[in-house]
């Protein structure tokens, strides 16, 4: 069995692969590009991809190919119907980050509620040696027991932020992207409500046509000018522009974004406007990269393979 690797950077060095040598022979590409796909997929029986493509054009001379595995839950990258119509599996892989996610949602929501750049600054700076006070203040910030959690999207990972949220004595609301969803035990809204009603609100859905540009100056108008955004869903689901106006004109309190609509974000990116870490915090799609998570997705890729070839 001949398993490739089309874009392994993205899972990271760390990562032992010992488990995929012992199925057959492995190839590892760190990235790929849509030229070098072709040549590169020729021989496989097994391609295990990331963001590569994988369509007529980048994998149609592999003749061999059996089975396509995508290391995360998202398949935008596979052109499913030509799989269909060459007879060739796919597998992606979910849950392996829910934890993760739920984690740096609260990492990006104390830094910003907290303003905990802002005081780190404050010390490194010599500032508070040379204040004569034990303590400073001059930035304000809240506690999180009594506030409004609106959470849009409540799936696997927004039901574990809900459930964290509470334990720190939230309350917690929902939006259904879908119109479809309710969850026995939470609070259901509409857009609109959960908008004007929460302090902190924070994306963990799905991209799709419900969600595409759902958060735009529309969104941002109704909501609280203390309020939070948090985004660790999918990067169009918010109108980035807009998102500047809003966090410019203090329509909002501060955002703190793990996804992007293009990333690497470009250089002339709206967001790149604002440099101010207490308004903005930006991390480059980390939310789901604990050494843990990973290691936790390459072996469900991995058992995906065994088993696929044991029937």
């Amino acid at each position: 069995m001949n398993i490739v690797f089309l874009d392994a950077d993205t899972i990271g060095a760390d990562m032992d692969l010992s488990g995929f040598e012992r199925l057959g022979s492995v190839t590892r590409y760190g990235n790929t590009t849509p030229e070098q796909a072709p040549a590169r997929v020729r021989d496989a029986d097994v391609l295990i991809v990331n963001k590569v493509e994988v369509n007529e054009a980048t994998v149609g001379t592999a003749s061999h190919l059996k089975l396509v595995c995508v290391s995360a839950t998202g398949t935008n990258n596979l052109d499913q119907e030509f799989l269909e119509r060459r007879g060739i599996a796919w597998r992606n892989v979910a849950g392996y980050s829910t934890e993760n996610v739920a984690q740096h949602t609260f990492a990006l929501l104390f830094a910003l509620l907290e303003k905990l750049s802002y005081y780190d600054d404050y010390v490194k700076s010599g500032k508070y040696t040379e204040s004569g006070m034990f303590t400073h203040f001059s930035k304000i910030f809240h506690e999180l027991h009594g506030m409004t959690w609106g959470i849009i999207g409540l799936g696997a990972i927004g039901r574990r932020v809900a459930d964290i949220a509470k334990v720190f004595g939230c309350r917690v609301i929902y939006y259904s992207t879908s119109g479809n969803h309710q969850e026995e035990g939470y609070e259901r809204a509409d857009l609109d409500t959960l908008l004007a009603e929460s302090d902190i609100v924070s994306v963990h859905a799905p991209l799709n046509e419900n969600t595409l540009d759902l958060m735009d100056a529309q969104a941002f108008r109704k909501m609280k000018r203390s309020a939070i955004f948090l985004n660790v869903g999918r990067g169009p689901i918010v109108v980035e522009e807009d998102l500047a106006e809003a966090l410019e004109s203090g329509e909002i309190a501060a955002a703190g974004l793990d996804v992007l609509r293009q990333e690497p974000m470009t250089a002339d990116h709206p967001l790149r406007r604002i440099t101010d870490s207490t308004k903005l915090l930006i991390t480059p799609h980390i939310a789901w990269a604990s050494v843990e998570a990973r290691t936790r997705l390459m072996e469900i890729v991995r058992s995906q393979v065994e088993a696929f070839f044991a029937g």
